[in-house]
Order: C-alpha cells, then structure tokens, then sequence
C-alpha cells in the first residue's frame, strides 16, 4: 500500500513537471503569435509598459516615437517594410504559422545586447561577421573599440556573445516585447550564389567540401573521379542546386544555416522584427539601427568589399545553366524570402 502511495505521489509530480513545461511553451508561442499582427507604431504598446531603464529612451522608443527628425524618414521606411513581412505571411503562410512550438534552437540566431536592449537576428552571406563584431562592441563595455580591431574567427565564437535561447521562458518573453529587434535581409539568388562562392569554390572551406561536397559528388554525379568522391572540392553550383531541390535533401533535416531560408533562421512570421535591414542598403540601414542606439558619435558600421562581393549580373551567370525546372523549384524554396522582404523576381529566371 505504502509503495503504491509513492509511485502515485512519483507521477503526479512528474504529471506536475510535464504540465508546467508545456504551459511555458505554450505561453511563448502565444506570445509570438499575438504580437505578430499587431503594429507597435499604433499602439505605442512600450510607452505604457515602461520597458525603459527610468530616466531613459532605449532605441525602440527612439524609433516609433523619435526625437531627432531625420528619424522619421528612417520610422517610415520601417513600418513600410514590417507591413509587407506582415502581409506576406497573412497571405502566403498561413498554413506556416501551424508548425511546431519554437525550440531554444530556433532562437540561437537571435544575439541579445542587455546593455543597449537590442536582440540582433544574423543572417550569414548578409554582412553577418561585421554586426557581430559590431555586437561585440556594443557588449564589450569597454573592451573593444573599433569592429575591425576583432578577427572575423573571433566574431564567430559562440561564446563571445549571449543568443537569446540561453534565456527562460519569461525573460525570452520580457525582451522580445521590449527590447528591439532586427535583422538585414538580401536579395535571395544573390545570397544563395554568395553561399556557394564561399563555401565551394575556395580551398580553406575544406570543411565544408567534406561535409557536404562529398555528398553533393555521391549523389549528383556521373562517373566522379575517386578524388572528388574523397574530397569534393569541385562542386558545380548545377549540382548544389541538385541537392538543394531534392526531397532527399528536406528529409535529411534543416538546411546550413548559410542557404537556409531567412524564414526559418529568424521566424520573422513568428518574432514580430522592428528593423528590417537591407543589404543593398547596408551601411545607411546599419548606421541608423547605431544612430538610435546613441552610440553614432563613436561607433560606425564597417565598410565593406565592393570589388569582392556577389552582384546581380554575376548571379544572373551562374543561373544560366540551371534548367527551367530547378529554376521554378528554387524559387519555390525561397519564395518567401522573396515575398517578406519585396524582393522581384529576377529577369533572368525562366518561370513559364
């Protein structure tokens, strides 16, 4: 009787355990579902909540309601491109919104900024090692002054800076309503040819050929070489694209994170983003996320390599050899990307 006694005191606390889990889960997707399609800049829901320090205005305030007047220009173009991230997913990713509760790995791309009360989604092939570094910076107190002081291994240490799935429930939920939020987007092909570029075609990336150029040789070419089978150092972006379209790829599990859509790295029909930061814009939109930080005076975004960089006419180059039908598939994959962030679809592309 006695042994009966505690196995049921055993599982009530484990049904205990169990109900508490879930409820938090539950309550931080219901967070993310209702401050999706709500527009802060009617509500002004952060002047009642007081999510401020006393005394202060964090850059959210500073962008809904701003001080400086050259920051109205920048509220508007905001609010233009939240509306269309909105719209799209109203419209095209309704059935999206169903998917599974967001894990803490869903949230791992999301650098939080406790001093300046900033959540940074990074995007890589987007400017991504600048921003940490400038994250980095902004986190340092002190310790660092000038971005490019830092080395871009280092920016990519996890542990150099804090992501917000390292966070409970509560406080997950505390600074995505009050903190700002933003991410830098880039035309889709461009990102996706600029992955390749990097990740493919240079020989340090031998890691990369290893893990998924082996694979990419085995499964998509005929009568490969042992050397190729061995370290796929040549991969054809005709044969990425293969592997990125194949259902056998989806079944294997999440795309890298440097072609994995930006719907899936940063959940922007889930996380409600406040700045929506453009890389055919960068610097000005990198620039003006500093200017309402306050740090401006003292802080620049880096300049970047024109000369180096994947444009528009190169990927319309690499592009040419991919049949119609990859091509209607790919832009299936990234369709959304598209469609978020007001991206046309590129003339090169042969639909019909």
């Amino acid at each position: 009787m006695k042994q009966t006694l505690a196995e049921l005191m055993r599982m009530s606390r484990i049904c205990r355990m169990v109900f508490a889990t879930c409820l938090g889960s539950f309550i931080l997707v219901i967070f993310y579902f209702q401050s999706m399609f709500q527009p802060v800049m009617r509500r002004n829901s952060f002047v009642v909540d007081g999510c401020c320090r006393k005394g202060s205005r964090n850059a959210l305030q500073e962008l809904y309601n701003p001080t400086q007047p050259e920051l109205s220009g920048v509220a508007m173009l905001h609010q233009a491109r939240r509306d269309q991230v909105v719209d799209s997913c109203r419209l095209y990713g309704a059935s999206s919104r169903k998917r599974r509760v967001l894990t803490p790995g869903d949230l791992k791309h999301l650098v939080v900024d406790e001093d300046h009360e900033l959540i940074y989604c990074y995007v890589p092939k987007v400017a991504c090692t600048n921003w940490k570094r400038v994250m980095m910076v902004l986190t340092g107190r002190g310790k660092y002054s000038d971005p490019m002081e830092i080395p871009s291994n280092e920016a990519h240490v996890p542990s150099n800076l804090k992501t917000l799935n390292q966070y409970s429930i509560a406080e997950i939920n505390h600074r995505l309503k009050n903190y700002l939020k933003f991410l830098f987007v880039r035309e889709p092909f461009e990102r996706l040819v600029s992955a390749y570029r990097n990740k493919f075609t240079l020989k340090y990336n031998s890691s990369f050929h290893k893990r998924f150029g082996t694979r990419i040789v085995r499964r998509y070419r005929k009568n490969a070489t042992q050397d190729a089978l061995l370290n796929g150092a040549d991969v054809k972006f005709k044969e990425f694209v293969e592997y990125l379209v194949d259902p056998a790829t989806q079944r294997d599990g999440p795309l890298n994170e440097h072609w994995q859509t930006v719907y899936q790295l940063c959940h922007p029909c889930h996380i409600r983003y406040d700045m929506v930061g453009k890389y055919e814009t960068l610097e000005e939109d990198a620039n003006n996320v500093l200017r309402l930080v306050g740090v401006s005076d003292s802080l620049r975004f880096p300049s970047y390599a024109k000369s180096t960089r994947t444009t528009d006419a190169m990927t319309a180059q690499f592009f040419s050899n991919i049949s119609t039908q990859q091509q209607i598939q790919l832009y299936q994959l990234y369709k959304l990307d598209f469609l978020m962030f007001n991206y046309s679809i590129p003339s090169y592309l042969q639909l019909d």
